[in-house]
């Protein structure tokens, strides 16, 4: 069996059409997540079809920086490859990384940074590891939560559920939008709890980028939560979650929540019905991000309790 990879071979369109068949697709693989990269970074972008013995077997984009005609150069690959439905077996896999190893192999001046979109195993690592990359020691596996859209709340662990019906109780008015109003007022929310509270996620700046390259497909989608207020027009607003779709998945990539909105757990509410805005929008699974354990056990919690299914990358290759 022959892997090759051709970049650039399709269209931008034909590369969606793609990407929009493959089950659990992650945000930083998405054209308009590394676009907003180059733009943030100044990187260039490749966009490539696997194939496998003639047929397609997946996607991978790749961010790249040279100067002095790549004689100084770096390459990342972050959460990729994607795989179509019956292929990225272990043999796929190898035969993958064996291709992208031989494209850019290790040499001086040289920088590869590989987060392979693959469980985390034994087995996994052995075949990876055959391929010429090499394990950062210092860096864990990616850690996320996956959450099907149509899940009812039997999956939801008790704590959970009943901090949503706290929340229902409170007659809490959610608003949806996907047409960019709300996503400014999101961003500057986020920036400052960010910059508050020190906890990681991607930079404001990311996200304005983001938006700005998802604004024609209304893509990007804010959840905002008031509660009434008498002093207040239109109540105040306690809550706030940013959305992001890609193909036939969405990603959790920020939220707010003030005090008002923890007493009444409006963070739940705006979660559970997103599940449902989703599916109506023809989403089939949300990943809800990941999480520390050591530094950031609550939101672990949090996202667990919404019963999804964990997945541990194999971690950060060079």
């Amino acid at each position: 069996m022959k892997c090759t990879v051709e970049w650039n071979s399709l269209s931008a369109k034909d590369w969606l059409v793609y990407f929009n068949r493959i089950p659990q697709s992650n945000l930083l693989q998405h054209p308009d997540y590394i676009r907003a990269m180059c733009r943030k970074d100044h990187q260039r972008a490749r966009f490539g079809l696997i194939v496998m013995d003639g047929q397609p077997a997946g996607l991978v984009s790749i961010l790249e920086a040279g100067i002095l005609w790549n004689a100084i150069h770096g390459v990342m690959l972050d959460r990729g490859p994607l795989w179509f439905p019956g292929f990225g077996n272990a043999v796929h896999v190898k035969l993958f990384m064996e291709a992208f190893s031989q494209e850019f192999p290790v040499r001086f001046l040289r920088r590869r940074r590989i987060i392979p979109e693959i469980q985390d195993g034994a087995t996994a690592r052995k075949i990876i590891e055959s391929t010429g990359l090499s394990r950062r020691s210092d860096q864990t596996g990616y850690d996320t939560f996956w959450v099907k859209t149509d899940q009812d709340e039997r999956f939801l662990r008790d704590s959970w559920r009943q901090c949503l019906h706290k929340a229902q109780r409170a007659a809490l008015k959610v608003t949806w939008d996907d047409q960019g109003h709300l996503v400014p007022w999101m961003c500057a929310q986020y920036a400052a709890d960010k910059s508050a509270k020190g906890y990681p996620g991607p930079s404001p700046r990311l996200l304005t980028l983001l938006s700005q390259e998802m604004a024609s497909s209304r893509s990007m989608i804010v959840g905002q939560v008031r509660q009434d207020s008498a002093s207040i027009p239109g109540g105040q607003i306690i809550a706030g979650v940013l959305l992001v779709c890609h193909g036939r998945s969405a990603t959790y990539l920020a939220g707010w929540t003030g005090s008002m909105g923890r007493e009444v757990s409006a963070h739940h509410l705006l979660l559970w019905q997103s599940l449902n805005m989703l599916k109506q929008r023809g989403i089939w699974e949300l990943d809800l991000g990941g999480f520390n354990e050591t530094t950031a056990q609550g939101v672990k919690l949090f996202k667990e309790g919404m019963g999804g299914t964990v997945f541990r990358g194999v971690g950060h290759y060079y």
